[in-house]
């Protein structure tokens, strides 16, 4: 992700695992009484508890494996596709557990399945592993000492953003799920995705080519879950129905005028004033010409060049902005209002400017449908005063792919510190950005029931 919306907060949440004492011996009873019949038994509510009781219990007894694992992501960051390590390390764990895995998607993803030993249907889990190019500055004993080259640029490489607790709660979701693949009802799909964060320049990455690369196919999944970790009370999770985070698209705009001496500036025609008159002109698109009831937008201009000394008016001035909607009809209106402002105010001036909008990421939007069912398993394992609704975010995320192919969720794990306030701590993308660990267990739970709940409403 790019940046970072504060959530609204309502509370702390401190972990306490349910009483599951004789989980695991009920569930021994219930593969036995199972046996080798083909007719699914989760219809049961009492088969429903026992298996969840025994991914409670089995997430418990892998919350050190998962911290080691973390610390070892996090020490040993790497840059979008570029992610060899990491998909070696994650590749050869979900071989050992003796799941059905298909390296090099999209360059350096893995994609692993896990069918069931019950029918059901199939359901993906989402982990992103790059990291980004910033020099961490936490004062950890596994920080990150990495150096490596960015677009031509040597720079330090951390895991600002957390890719690494996702990377470790989904290996331990896809140990934990495993471990009761015979009554599993369905199939889960395992999808660790590279290049979240963008592919370098020249590149083609992250979901949208893992798709192309047939991350979704044989089989199809009938929904995706994703998770993030954000600034939030360690353990509270967030989601929000509908849209959640923006489209981010790119804006680039070259304004030409003529060239002339800048005591005479009749003599020319000055794209630096026109520049500015269209920067001034596009936050009237928002304000002015759409409904600000309906849906936020952005269009921010985040850098303009033109000219080489103050006595010469230049031929042209170049803009790069970008821009941010939560509404695919709103997102191709304002497409067309920034071409219709800009190229008009350039030609009121006798200039001209020409505009090109690179297509970023979607819109983030989770399914109505699905958040509304799959609100209480977010409420049992967190607890009901821990589950809030985020704001929207104007940050983008990929995830947004693989909810244009089937339903998707989207939600994100508080990992701030108890004795510190959320709003205060380093966001995301920040060299301070720091994650309680505390976080994981409920994380590697979260994305467990999710998957099997769904699979056994079915």
């Amino acid at each position: 992700m790019n940046s970072h919306d504060t959530f609204r907060q309502t509370g702390w949440f401190g972990f306490r695992a349910p009483h599951t004492t004789g989980a695991l011996h009920g569930l021994v009873l219930l593969l036995s009484l199972i046996g080798p019949a083909k007719t699914p038994v989760l219809a049961q509510p009492t088969n429903v508890y026992a298996l969840r009781s025994a991914i409670d219990e089995q997430a418990r007894a892998l919350e050190g494996q998962i911290i080691a694992w973390r610390r070892d992501i996090h020490q040993h960051p790497e840059l979008g596709n570029r992610e060899f390590r990491t998909a070696a390390l994650v590749a050869e764990h979900l071989r050992a557990l003796g799941l059905e895995v298909r390296t090099e998607v999209a360059h350096t993803g893995v994609v692993a399945t896990l069918r069931g030993g019950q029918p059901g249907p199939v359901v993906a889990l989402r982990a992103d592993m790059d990291a980004l190019p910033v020099t961490e500055e936490v004062d950890l004993p596994f920080a990150s000492t990495v150096r490596a080259t960015y677009n031509g640029q040597e720079v330090g490489v951390m895991h600002a953003c957390g890719h690494d607790n996702h990377v470790a709660i989904l290996l331990g979701v896809a140990d934990v799920l495993t471990s009761i693949q015979e009554i599993l009802p369905g199939t889960v799909k395992f999808i660790f995705q590279p290049a979240e964060e963008g592919a370098p320049a020249g590149e083609q990455g992250g979901a949208e080519l893992m798709l192309e690369e047939g991350a979704f196919d044989a089989p199809s999944p009938d929904a995706v879950f994703g998770l993030h970790v954000f600034p939030g009370p360690v353990g509270q999770i967030a989601y929000r129905s509908g849209s959640t985070m923006a489209s981010a698209d790119q804006l680039h705009i070259v304004v030409r005028g003529r060239q002339t001496h800048g005591a005479n500036p009749w003599g020319g025609v000055d794209p630096i004033v026109v520049s500015s008159q269209i920067v001034l002109g596009l936050q009237t698109i928002a304000s002015r010409q759409l409904p600000v009831t309906l849906t936020p937008s952005i269009i921010t201009i985040g850098s303009i060049h033109g000219g080489v000394r103050g006595n010469i008016i230049p031929d042209e001035v170049e803009m790069v902005g970008t821009i941010r909607t939560f509404d695919e009809q709103v997102r191709e209106d304002i497409h067309q209002r920034i071409r219709h402002t800009a190229t008009h105010i350039a030609a009121s001036a006798g200039a001209t400017a020409d505009v090109t909008i690179s297509r970023g990421y979607p819109v983030t939007e989770n399914d109505p449908v699905l958040t509304t069912r799959m609100l209480p398993t977010l409420e049992r394992v967190a607890g009901d005063t821990q589950v809030v609704i985020s704001e929207r975010m104007t940050v983008a995320e990929d995830f947004s792919y693989f909810q244009r192919e089937a339903p998707g969720l989207f939600i994100s794990l508080g990992v701030t510190p108890l004795d510190q306030d959320p709003a205060a701590a380093a966001r995301n993308h920040s060299p301070l950005f720091f994650a309680d660990e505390g976080a994981l267990l409920v994380g590697l739970r979260t994305m467990a029931h999710l998957a099997v709940d769904y699979l056994a409403q079915q």
